[in-house]
């Protein structure tokens, strides 16, 4: 393709020295009108930041000039183009074969515009997709509301007018997750090409001691995946015990080392859907801020965890609960700033959940609920035996709810606050159960934290001498205390179901809000696709 590019160079470059003799006999205020420059604003109608940059930069050319500067950047934005799919970005091949015979039938300088024209508006669309995402989170998902930090058109072609080729590289992200991804797609792609993980596993339970044919079918599907080495047993010993808790180590499953149904349905799993993961993991890393702090809270909704990451080390993980997976009550992904924890909280009922779930019960009997305070307006609490709760709608019910500090109170004894109109934080929780379950989907959308007070006392490290006895001295008080953070952390609410883990070992989750495939329907809309491979 860029021998296709050098051959038509010297059209190209006829039409270009026509250009600029035209520009440089024409004054300032007739500028506009040369059939170059009038070409640059006809075909940039629908992105006027084009037309700015252009203005601003006197119509000279970035693309089409015959100097080794302007060579070096066509020939890597076609380089760039062609490589796209290593990003999983969509696929570019007819987007090259359409401005290559632009290039090639370009006779005039209004022809040249042209080509000027679409050339910066690909590389827009290139570098847009590459820095900030292929798609808008919000029209896959309303759970999606994260905000994409994006480079405007003007600072894009600014930056490859002054940085060249390097501009290129700068745009995916730099983080050690966005390059392992990359590297387990490529890895994804050779296995899926070459056939795959082979024969499946048939849906009978196995477990330690069982033998058989469908035992060896799990040692060999284990044996391809890589969680345990070749073996000829046909024997469900402890070799084939560790392989299998490995397994389930990786995908977010209870190690328990039986070969259920669970287990086998994730181990059947095609790498095509793998491999699906991984492209939808990498847009989901091109959301994310690019400056993510030193010190950040990361919670993975899909793997049911929060963690504390310090320079790029976890040094805190708690396992987590999160939103129920129906419509009003999935969590959603987002990131701001911790910014202070309350101890000893009062639980301020949302309205959604008096509406719905409340009012209904106190309308059939007004003592419902009776561990939650009624207050009017004022915050003066409200005689029950006064109202007539029959009275009111979901539209119309005057009173606000609280649950005062207690051991019971719905958030338990402690609250981390980053203060954002979703209203969601973490929380401490009185239903300790619900932390041994496989999948943690229960809360009405806030994430519930197994081990709040060791997460206090790590976000309270940074500041206090003994954190753990601070924090019981306030706790001990029965009073609701704020506590500020010296140190705002950044918080990140994400959805992986593919990723690195610490160790460089890929690990998978299951897509429990349907999220990803909504991803991977829109990126394939938007053109993106797994390459040809046999299966």
């Amino acid at each position: 393709m860029l021998s296709v590019l050098r051959t038509s160079t010297s059209i190209l470059f006829a039409a270009y020295f026509v250009a600029t003799a035209s520009v440089a006999n024409t004054t300032s205020e007739a500028a506009p009108g040369t059939a170059f420059q009038m070409a640059i604003a006809e075909h940039t109608l629908q992105a006027p930041q084009l037309v700015e940059f252009y203005r601003a930069n006197g119509f000279s050319p970035l693309w089409v000039g015959d100097t080794p500067e302007h060579a070096q950047r066509r020939a890597t934005l076609i380089k760039a183009l062609k490589d796209g799919h290593l990003h999983g970005l969509p696929q570019a091949e007819p987007i090259i074969a359409a401005v290559m015979e632009k290039m090639e039938k370009a006779r005039s300088v209004r022809d040249l515009g042209t080509v000027e024209a679409e050339l910066s508006r690909i590389f827009v669309e290139y570098a847009d997709a590459l820095y900030a995402g292929v798609i808008r989170p919000g029209s896959v998902d309303d759970g999606l509301v994260r905000s994409v930090e994006r480079r405007s058109p003007v600072e894009h072609l600014q930056g490859i007018s002054t940085q060249g080729a390097a501009y290129f590289t700068a745009l995916a992200p730099q983080s050690h997750q966005y390059r392992a991804l990359m590297k387990q797609k490529l890895s994804l792609e050779k296995l899926v090409f070459q056939g795959g993980w082979g024969p499946t596993v048939p849906e009978s339970k196995l477990e330690y001691g069982d033998t058989g044919p469908n035992v060896i079918k799990l040692r060999d599907r284990l044996v391809v995946m890589g969680y345990m080495k070749p073996s000829a047993s046909p024997t469900f010993d402890n070799a084939l015990l560790e392989g299998v808790r490995a397994f389930q180590t990786a995908h977010g499953l209870e190690p328990d080392g039986v070969a259920g149904k669970g287990t086998i349905a994730e181990m059947n799993r095609p790498a095509t859907d793998r491999l699906k993961a991984v492209y939808v993991a990498l847009e989901r890393e091109r959301w994310l801020p690019r400056e993510r702090g030193t010190r950040q809270i990361l919670v993975n909704q899909a793997d049911f965890t929060a963690k504390i990451v310090d320079d790029g080390q976890v040094t805190f993980e708690t396992r987590a609960v999160i939103g129920k997976n129906v419509h009003d009550r999935r969590s959603p992904e987002f990131s701001d700033e911790m910014e202070h924890m309350v101890i000893n909280p009062s639980w301020y009922v949302p309205r959604s959940i008096i509406t719905k779930e409340y009012l209904p019960k106190l309308q059939s009997n007004p003592n419902a609920v009776g561990h939650i305070q009624i207050t009017d307006r004022s915050g003066r609490q409200v005689n029950r035996g006064a109202v007539d709760f029959t009275q009111f709608t979901t539209s119309n019910f005057p009173f606000a709810m609280r649950q005062p500090p207690s051991k019971s109170n719905a958030l338990g004894l402690v609250k981390f606050m980053f203060p954002n109109k979703h209203n969601i934080y973490l929380h401490d929780t009185p239903q300790k159960n619900l932390f041994s379950r496989e999948v943690r989907a229960f809360s009405h959308g806030c994430i519930r934290l197994a081990q709040p007070f060791e997460f206090a006392y790590a976000l309270l490290a940074k500041q206090e001498e003994d954190p753990k006895a601070f924090f019981h001295r306030v706790l001990n008080t029965g009073k609701e205390t704020k506590v500020n953070l010296e140190q705002k952390v950044p918080v990140h609410l994400i959805y992986r179901t593919a990723y690195i883990g610490p160790k460089g070992e890929v690990q998978y989750r299951r897509d429990v809000y349907g999220r990803d495939g909504k991803i991977w329907d829109a990126l394939q809309k938007a053109g993106v696709a797994l390459p040809d491979v046999q299966g």
